[in-house]
């Protein structure tokens, strides 16, 4: 017998973050989980609710009021072959944990990223909307970035188009104006990150500024006035350096505008579970 996310990425994860003892965007997480084991024929064997106390219990357990949630569905236990009516129990797994992705000085600094050479798997290979435990695309870009000497790597689609980066979602700031990459361009698309969603829904309604979803070629990005990443772990980062090409000195002001707004709203005592 084998467990088969560990042969074939056979399964569906989450990862959640913990600020005051709360669960971030806890439901819109849990939206996510669901949706995606359906569009891999995974059926999940508890409900939402249930997902939700697990992950309470994990959170108590590992005595965690500022963490982060591994949350992972997998095929389960099954045959050495691929196929997925020889696993008859799907598995889950919570982890709570820390987690820290960057150096806390790129927070004000920002961070130099690179542009992968590897592109984005095509949408009808394999959906980036999709979370699955299927990585090895984005690991690989990843690695190109490390052998560069730095955490980041903007991932293109196979025509050119600005997709995301390895395991954030892209933001570029032009004229005062926040511009985002769509989900979706037809060959390529993106993660819909809950972090990206929060930023575009929330954050900058909160702070006065618009944010469009757009396709975006690399030369836009570079021409940026401010370029910053999000995600999860990540939560909101700036980047000033793209490759060779000088995007700005530290963490631009639109950016840091948000981070703290950002900040704000997960150490106050109304950390959103919505």
């Amino acid at each position: 017998m084998c467990i088969r996310d560990r042969l074939y990425g056979d399964g569906v994860f989450e990862g959640i973050r913990v600020y005051q003892g709360r669960i971030f965007k806890c439901d819109s997480h849990m939206e996510r989980l669901y949706r995606c084991a359906e569009q891999i024929k995974l059926k999940i064997p508890i409900t939402r609710d249930e997902m939700v106390i697990v992950q309470r219990q994990c959170i108590e357990a590992n005595n965690i009021t500022e963490g982060y949630i591994r949350l992972v569905v997998t095929r389960g236990y099954g045959t050495l072959g691929l196929d997925p009516r020889k696993c008859p129990v799907p598995g889950i797994i919570c982890i709570a944990d820390q987690i820290s992705l960057y150096k806390p000085e790129f927070y004000d600094t920002g961070m130099k990223v690179v542009v992968a050479q590897r592109p984005k798997t095509p949408v009808a290979c394999l959906d980036p909307r999709i979370k699955t435990l299927n990585y090895l695309n984005n690991i690989l870009a990843k690695v190109e970035a490390i052998e560069a000497g730095c955490d980041e790597a903007i991932m293109l689609s196979t025509d050119g188009w600005v997709t995301e980066c390895t395991g954030d979602n892209i933001f570029v700031i032009k004229d005062g104006q926040i511009f985002t990459p769509p989900p979706v361009n037809g060959v390529s698309g993106l993660l819909e990150g809950v972090t990206r969603k929060f930023v575009m829904e929330t954050l900058c309604k909160e702070c006065g500024v618009t944010c469009t979803e757009k396709m975006m070629r690399l030369d836009e990005v570079l021409a940026a006035d401010e370029v910053f990443l999000t995600g999860t772990a990540a939560e909101i980062i700036g980047v000033n350096q793209i490759a060779d090409r000088k995007i700005s000195r530290g963490e631009g002001p639109i950016t840091k505008k948000l981070r703290m707004k950002f900040r704000q709203i997960v150490t106050s005592g109304h950390v959103p579970e919505d």
